[in-house]
């Protein structure tokens, strides 16, 4: 398996770095040792077999659409399961429909942050407790409910998740209804915290799900990319918040604060399974190559 062949390699990469690594982004073929260049050609496989896509991108299954910039890239449901589970060790079976790169970046790259799309058809969410939550009072009802599932999500062979709090206090616009929030989170102890900001449009008949996937300290990356991934965002004619129509339309269970609080996921494994969506060893192992992701690009161009 090779997730498991690239863990092998982890304290060769990582020496490699100490004695050359300015050395190995000059001239990569000519410096990675027999296993590095095996691990190269198998990033490069990987890379030269996904389908960059800018401009239009028609989300039929939710009635949505993004529009991504020449700044950034989408990847498809079938590409972005591949760098999930082969790339970034995530288990399989993840239910997006796509997900979003800053252009200048691959997913083998230490610093790269990708943000997925998703779709939960469960009716159209009312806002009207809009300005009645109280994010203090949710925020702790939050952690005792990660903290209860702890001894479920071991059981199942997952870590231990601690909810540290706010990353980014949850706004939600109400003209766009467009709602977004961070949560700081730590995995088993971990030294590195995980942050979890997440992107909530508003339909019709369901909700966009948008999940940044990246570390804390690439916070003020994110922040500063965050209005761009909102403006990219939208529902089409006929699928609109505006457009929902109480006679036929379905109304959700649940209203904003649970829709921030999790609470609707749970009951389909959130908590045991929606939260690993991250990077996992990768952005310590790709130290050592620090211009993997450089040579990919020029490879590919």
């Amino acid at each position: 398996m090779k997730l498991r062949m690239h863990t092998s390699l982890a304290t060769c990469f990582l020496l490699g770095a100490l004695s050359g690594q300015a050395a190995a982004q000059a001239e990569p073929e000519q410096t990675l040792s027999a296993e590095e260049q095996a691990y190269l050609q198998w990033a490069n496989d990987i890379w030269s077999s996904v389908d960059q896509k800018a401009g239009l991108i028609e989300l039929p299954q939710a009635g949505a659409a993004l529009n991504i910039p020449d700044s950034f890239y989408f990847l498809n449901a079938s590409d972005a399961e591949k760098v999930l589970v082969e790339v970034w060790g995530n288990p399989p079976g993840q239910q997006v429909l796509g997900m979003i790169f800053p252009a200048d970046t691959t997913p083998f790259d230490a610093d790269s942050w990708a943000v997925t799309i998703a779709y939960e058809e469960e009716g159209y969410v009312s806002d009207e407790d809009a300005s009645d939550i109280d994010y203090s009072d949710l925020l702790a009802d939050m952690q005792a409910d990660t903290r209860a599932a702890n001894q479920e999500r071991m059981a199942q062979g997952y870590e231990s998740v601690e909810l540290v709090g706010w990353a980014a206090h949850p706004y939600y616009d109400a003209m766009k209804h467009k709602m977004h929030w961070a949560k700081e989170l730590n995995f088993g102890g971990a030294e590195m915290n995980t942050l979890n900001y997440n992107i909530r449009v508003l339909g019709r008949r369901g909700v966009l799900v948008l999940n940044f996937i990246a570390n804390m300290d690439q916070q003020s990356d994110i922040e500063r990319n965050l209005d761009a991934v909102l403006a990219m965002a939208d529902f089409q004619p006929g699928a609109t918040y505006a457009e929902f129509n109480p006679e036929i339309d379905q109304v959700a269970a649940y209203g904003l604060g649970a829709l921030v609080a999790g609470k609707v996921a749970a009951k389909t494994g959130f908590l045991a399974a929606a939260l690993l969506l991250l990077k996992k060893f990768w952005f310590v192992i790709l130290l050592a190559i620090g211009g993997l992701g450089k040579l990919l690009f020029r490879k590919k161009a």
